[in-house]
């Protein structure tokens, strides 16, 4: 039996985590999401550090869903570092952000991200990207292997 892939989702807003977490139910995604709410959770989640060091509590995700505006460190820093970490440089990365800006969809891709989706205003479009993903990433996307700490 295939292992079901594990989301880390890193966002700060509480609406917009339990919108997302809503829509991927809706769309029943049977995936595990784990929900960090800052640049250093992220880092630390990815790096095995802190409270996130038992990688049997802690696995190392297998898609992240990351917010670009996030208190502290910001998501274009964790996409760098993770980047430049040679053991996650593999991790497939969507920005997921209220940002339209050019600018920084244009940094997201020249740091190395997968994907920029830009949050719908609505349930029903939060729908369509959960949908998105599930089919996209989860389901037809076939990812090189991470390398496991």
């Amino acid at each position: 039996m295939k292992k079901r892939a594990v989301i880390l989702l890193v966002e700060d807003n509480r609406m917009d985590i339990e919108i997302t977490l809503d829509a991927f139910r809706e769309v029943k995604l049977e995936n595990e999401i784990r929900t960090v709410k800052t640049g250093e959770e992220a880092l630390d989640y990815l790096l095995g550090r802190g409270n996130f060091t038992d990688r049997e509590s802690h696995p190392l995700p297998d898609l992240m869903l990351l917010d670009l505006k996030l208190p502290g460190i910001s998501g274009l820093d964790v996409l760098k570092t993770l980047k430049q970490t040679p053991v996650l440089k593999r991790l497939p990365v969507i920005i997921l952000t209220s940002s339209q800006e050019e600018s920084d969809r244009v940094a997201g891709y020249d740091h190395g991200v997968n994907s920029y989706l830009v949050k719908p205003i609505s349930f029903s479009g939060f729908l369509d990207v959960a949908k998105n993903i599930c089919d996209y990433w989860l389901s037809l996307n076939v990812n090189a292997p991470l390398i496991k700490l």
